[in-house]
């Protein structure tokens, strides 16, 4: 039986779809290939002739949630400026959904111990969304590049933080502190 040539590639795509959201919501050690494969509605012998390892799909998800992320900023960028992605990044909304969230926050500890290939392309997507924030910074901020680290930096430090203490009020508060701050670094008003 024949397929339609675009299958193999939807195939491939649905795979990384549930991978993606499962490393981000699970953790990558704790995802398996068996129920990620169950999840994209597959067998496991189905795995093989799209990823030759899970490393591999840990880096291509890797680089997908990154990618998404850009396209996700770009367009909270172009409606409200930094002060409406911070708001957006720090929301209970945000912390409540890793799945969908940051792969940042949910990963770095995990990307931190992937092979080398897997880190440098967390490095270059990493780097692609800082200067996306620098080149969005407000006119007449000092050190743009430095000041879109510091902030890419702190925003995943209190999500990560505010998702470590979810369910107390601490973490509300963690979130509302990490905001004001935040906004406090690009000069911007607090909300």
């Amino acid at each position: 039986m024949r397929y339609a040539k675009d299958r193999k590639a939807a195939t491939r795509l649905r795979i990384l779809d549930v991978a993606t959201d499962r490393f981000r919501a699970d953790g990558i050690a704790a995802s398996g290939l068996a129920g990620i494969m169950a999840e994209a509605g597959m067998t496991n012998g189905a795995f093989y002739p799209h990823f030759a390892s899970k490393a591999a799909l840990v880096r291509d998800s890797v680089a997908a949630a990154l990618t998404a992320q850009t396209a996700q900023i770009s367009a909270l960028l172009a409606v409200g400026g930094v002060p409406a992605l911070i708001d957006a990044y720090l929301s209970a909304e945000h912390r409540d959904n890793p799945a969908t969230g940051c792969a940042s926050a949910a990963l770095l500890p995990e990307i931190a111990r992937e092979p080398a290939d897997t880190r440098a392309v967390y490095a270059e997507h990493a780097l692609d969304l800082v200067r996306l924030l620098a080149a969005a910074l407000p006119p007449g901020v000092h050190d743009p590049d430095g000041v879109a680290f510091s902030l890419f930096a702190l925003m995943i430090g209190t999500l990560d933080l505010a998702r470590a203490t979810a369910g107390t009020a601490l973490s509300d508060q963690i979130l509302k502190t990490g905001t004001a701050s935040a906004r406090a670094l690009i000069g911007a008003p607090a909300a």
